[in-house]
């Protein structure tokens, strides 16, 4: 967690003070002196007047100086405001000890005191970080993503880009943001380095690992869909590295997350238009220019407008093995998705023809749940199977089972394997891969 503010510092001191202390102390309680310090660091900082890195210790502490006379502070306290406003000079200001928090995984800042995190799938307030004003939030935003070659204003009042840990950023500003300027953060977790992490956190069994990791050796063309913040380009970012290290895999992503640990990957990312409104490169144009690149897989991070059609239209012209994610509640409603951005694309192909397009381009469905209490959870493998009355037809392989919630909040449950041996088991074995023989005897 990030360090408590100056009131909790002083709280644990309240009874002892006399009446200068408390003076004092109501002082610091209304951050007054601090929010003053800050805006004063923010400023100079703006106006480059910040000494260079050999001077800045002095600097910091001469300011402090000059701003708290008459005020007596211990160590533990006077670090406490060396590190706020270090954290404005070198890092990206009250968020700073947020974001280098592995238990972290979600940063929203709502407003100048509306900070809320997410732990473990649960989103509290964070009480002890606050921003001095709106201007603080949008100068942290940009110091943010000018490294990166975005930029956010009132003529650009939205932005999205990825943070070098591979976190996710997303802002919205006035006047698209009625409340202010509104800043979302989703953490890049580095301690899921392989499926047996998942396993491990319960996120699927070991029949399901062995299983997706046989269907992406195989070159089943796999769709994986959830919710926002399911897990869903983790779990893609897993069955990854299943993938043969003499294989050209090229990936395509609005902001690169997925880390791929093979030698032969080409990634490609989408850009944004420029200041003349020219230059935007979208998922579809990488998609189409990918098939040029010779790839022997294609993993797109997300598939959520017309490029679905030229997803499709690869994995149906010979480039087997490819993979994707989107948003979906289920398996049905993520090929329903399919369907409609495809329609949406303007291509005048009958509809029945399209639903013929997605059955023999998808083999896999995975679908990835965060639950009630935070958890995610594999919640359903299906294969596509065919048609019936003109509808796509999904038997489930694998599937969570909730069965109840204890007294805690935690959901209750139970995996299941069901008594059927899949149709693309057969493509399984045609591909030389029979270690997943016990798994459906």
């Amino acid at each position: 967690m990030a360090k408590k503010s100056l009131v909790e510092y002083f709280e644990y001191k309240q009874k002892d003070f006399d009446n200068k202390e408390l003076k004092d102390y109501e002082v610091f309680k209304n951050k007054r002196l601090l929010d003053e310090l800050r805006s004063k660091i923010i400023q100079n900082i703006i106006d480059n007047k910040v000494p260079t890195d050999k001077l800045l210790s002095k600097y910091i502490n001469d300011e402090i100086d000059a701003s708290i006379q008459g005020y007596d502070l211990n160590s533990l306290e006077r670090r406490h405001i060396f590190n706020l406003i270090e954290n404005e000079i070198h890092g990206y200001g009250p968020i700073t000890e947020l974001l280098e928090d592995k238990n972290v995984t979600e940063i929203m800042v709502n407003g100048i005191d509306q900070i809320y995190i997410e732990i473990d799938g649960r989103i509290i307030k964070d009480e002890s970080v606050s921003f001095i004003n709106d201007d603080h939030i949008i100068r942290t935003i940009q110091r943010m993503v000018q490294p990166y070659g975005r930029t956010i204003d009132t003529s650009s009042p939205m932005v999205d880009a990825r943070l070098k840990d591979g976190s996710r950023l997303n802002a919205v500003i006035p006047p698209l943001s009625l409340k202010g300027p509104v800043l979302t953060i989703r953490k890049f977790k580095e301690n899921i380095d392989d499926i047996e992490d998942l396993i491990r956190m319960g996120t699927l069994t070991p029949y399901m690992a062995r299983f997706l990791e046989a269907s992406v050796k195989a070159k089943l063309n796999i769709l994986v869909c959830g919710g926002t913040g399911a897990g869903k380009t983790s779990l893609l970012n897993v069955m990854s590295s299943f993938i043969d290290h003499n294989e050209r895999i090229i990936t395509i992503e609005d902001a690169a997350e997925l880390k791929l640990r093979q030698e032969h990957v080409i990634s490609l990312e989408t850009r944004t238009v420029n200041y003349e409104g020219e230059g935007e490169v979208t998922i579809r144009d990488l998609v189409i220019n990918s098939l040029r690149m010779r790839p022997d897989r294609i993993i797109v991070g997300e598939v959520r407008g017309k490029e679905a059609f030229d997803m499709l239209q690869a994995m149906n012209t010979g480039h087997e093995g490819s993979m994707t994610t989107m948003h979906a509640n289920s398996a049905e409603d993520a090929l329903d998705r399919l369907e409609t951005m495809i329609l949406m694309a303007g291509i005048d192909i009958p509809v029945k023809a399209i639903r013929g397009y997605i059955e023999h381009a998808i083999d896999i469905v995975v679908n990835i749940s965060r639950l009630s209490d935070g958890k995610r959870k594999v919640t359903g493998i299906s294969e596509v199977v065919g048609f019936k009355d003109d509808k796509i037809v999904l038997k489930d392989i694998f599937a969570f089972n909730q069965t109840g919630v204890t007294s805690n909040r935690e959901v209750i449950g139970e995996f299941i394997l069901y008594n059927r041996v899949p149709d693309v088991y057969k493509k399984i074995v045609d591909r030389g891969i029979n270690d997943i023989d016990d798994i459906f005897e």
